[in-house]
């Protein structure tokens, strides 16, 4: 069980403040309420829009109650070697890892649908396009992608690495996490694994059907992944045929949604690395605005759209695969 600590400063204060630091005696299982003026953002968009919540899409916000800032609930508040802020919020609708002084969404547990209507709802279109076998999820937080995935893949063999191990704990406690570390009726589970997801040692003898890459750190993608040969280590650890998947962040500059060349220097690096190889996908505003990126060659997109789970079907309401692609310079 994680530490709980509470703020000594009032709450309000604690969350607009940019650089604070904890400072109180652990108190297990306190819970405050936000203040009214409290928001929450998502985590990789280098410091975007506030949001008072989750984007959610027109199918789903008639279905789902509308959060209020009072509404928000601390559940746990810590910090570690790797992140001075560390909370737990909830909410009648989800629950949220937030993490930084900017207080970034770095995982969510929806409570009233499956989606997020974020980037972790693109994860699960990848098992549909690379061959049977492990999937390693890079930058594993609370265990988003881990659940979306299991949820419509269950014989999936996933393993995650989270560099941060009171974040594992925190999930265990509060995310569910330790439900997806037991096996499926199908087989599947998650093997969580604490330590440098770039390290060398962070494969498996065979290679990755699928690689996620979800890093991040203050909010920005880590600044390994703006380099190309960071990518080409990375890729040394799939099987033949694999892909990497890729959260690429937002854009260094304003861009327009049809600008034939993003300025996303994560997409740049994958495209360095793997020239013709990289397809990109901008999410839209309404959902988020970040990059999502796929290595290997551009698949069958007819095939893909019939391959991935009827709930993501692009005949359906709410998220789509991610099929809508161009290349660099298209």
């Amino acid at each position: 069980m994680a530490t709980t600590v509470t703020p000594a400063s009032p709450f309000r204060d604690y969350l607009h403040r940019r650089r604070v630091r904890l400072h109180a005696k652990p108190h297990p299982h306190s819970q405050r309420r936000l203040s009214r003026t409290a928001r929450l953002r998502y985590a990789p968009d280098g410091g975007g829009a506030e949001v008072s919540g989750p984007p959610a899409s027109a199918a789903v916000e008639e279905q789902t109650p509308q959060e209020r800032p009072e509404d928000f609930m601390l559940l746990a508040a810590n910090r570690s070697e790797f992140n001075e802020i560390i909370m737990v919020i909830d909410s009648p609708v989800a629950r949220y890892l937030v993490l930084d002084h900017n207080k970034n969404i770095h995982s969510i547990l929806p409570k009233t649908t499956v989606w997020t209507n974020s980037y972790w709802d693109e994860f699960v279109s990848l098992p549909a396009i690379v061959p049977r076998g492990p999937v390693a999820l890079l930058g594993l937080g609370a265990g988003t992608s881990a659940h979306l995935m299991l949820k419509f893949w269950p014989w999936l063999q996933l393993i995650g690495w989270e560099i941060d191990p009171m974040i594992i704990e925190l999930s265990r406690d509060y995310f569910g996490m330790s439900d997806l570390e037991k096996a499926t009726e199908s087989g599947g589970s998650l093997l969580v694994r604490i330590g440098d997801a770039l390290s060398p040692s962070a494969t498996v003898e065979g290679g990755f059907a699928g690689i996620v890459v979800d890093l991040f750190c203050d909010g920005k993608v880590i600044p390994q992944l703006q380099e190309a040969k960071t990518w080409l280590q990375i890729a040394k650890r799939l099987m033949p045929d694999g892909r990497i998947m890729v959260n690429c962040g937002g854009s260094d500059t304003e861009e327009s949604l049809s600008s034939p060349w993003v300025q996303n220097p994560t997409v740049k690096a994958l495209c360095s690395a793997f020239p013709g190889q990289v397809s990109w996908k901008r999410l839209s505003e309404k959902e988020s605005v970040n990059y999502v990126a796929l290595t290997g060659p551009l698949p069958d997109l007819d095939g893909w759209s019939a391959s991935v789970p009827s709930e993501l079907s692009t005949n359906r309401a709410g998220p789509k695969p991610m099929l809508e692609r161009r290349r660099p310079g298209a």
